[in-house]
């Protein structure tokens, strides 16, 4: 075995090494530190959104406590745009992918509301029309599996496809389908309405009066304050005087 003192006669010092190896060292190492101190800096480069496991493996993941994994989930999605070194604006995430997170998070907790608000108050508001329609058409299928617990959404999808998109028929569409399939005495009285304020808007005055007139015959309105309004609606078409 050799001992430490003959390894320690085996180093050479520093005065023994070429001068030409000095230099050709130092050379190098200023060489090196210029180049990283003068290079430009590294573009900061976005993640692309990955596509959602399996719910399976999700409800496995989750150990029982599938809302609290939606809920996380959610805030990971809305969080997504913003990256080390880097924002993602909505509009370059691909929207099917978006929709896939949108569905297991729902799966996970199909009472949650806040995955239907992001998608028609946050991700409808980019300035692309092919992605807007996307969200809404999105917001309105999952509104006909649950109307009377996810009309928010779809109420607000009446306000996007009439302001944003300026598509009239689509407004009347979404605001139709509230009408006809909301049913819940705790839903207020005004989204049962929106479809003869959308015909209001579109000039359909006949239309608008024949279907308020048919929502005070009907019987299924209870609140005083309401049937008044509704009766005070009504007779402003009938009398033309509907600003």
């Amino acid at each position: 075995m050799l001992s430490f003192s003959f390894m320690q006669t085996q180093e050479r010092p520093v005065r023994d090494v070429p001068a030409l190896v000095l230099v050709t060292l130092a050379v190098t190492l200023a060489l090196q530190i210029s180049w990283h101190v003068t290079r430009p800096p590294r573009a900061a480069m976005s993640d692309a959104l990955p596509v959602p496991p399996p719910l399976e493996k999700l409800r496995a993941f989750s150990l029982g406590d599938d809302i609290a994994l939606s809920k996380m989930l959610m805030l990971w999605l809305q969080a997504f745009d913003n990256q080390p070194g880097i924002s993602v604006p909505y509009r370059e995430l691909d929207y099917e992918t978006v929709t896939a997170w949108l569905d297991v998070i729902l799966a996970l907790d199909a009472r949650g509301q806040y995955p239907l608000f992001a998608a028609s108050r946050l991700y409808s508001e980019v300035p692309d029309e092919s992605r807007q329609r996307l969200m809404l058409d999105y917001v309105f299928r999952k509104f006909l599996e649950d109307p009377d617990r996810r009309w928010p959404a779809l109420a607000h999808a009446v306000y996007m496809a009439k302001h944003r998109l300026g598509d009239m028929p689509l407004a009347l569409y979404y605001a139709r389908a509230l009408t006809e399939r909301v049913t819940s005495p705790r839903a207020p009285y005004w989204v049962r309405q929106m479809q003869a304020w959308v015909l209001e808007d579109m000039g359909e005055l006949e239309d608008a009066r024949i279907l308020l007139g048919g929502l005070v015959e009907s019987g299924t309105i209870h609140d005083p304050h309401e049937l008044m309004f509704l009766k005070q609606r009504l007779q402003q078409l009938e009398n033309g005087k509907v600003k």
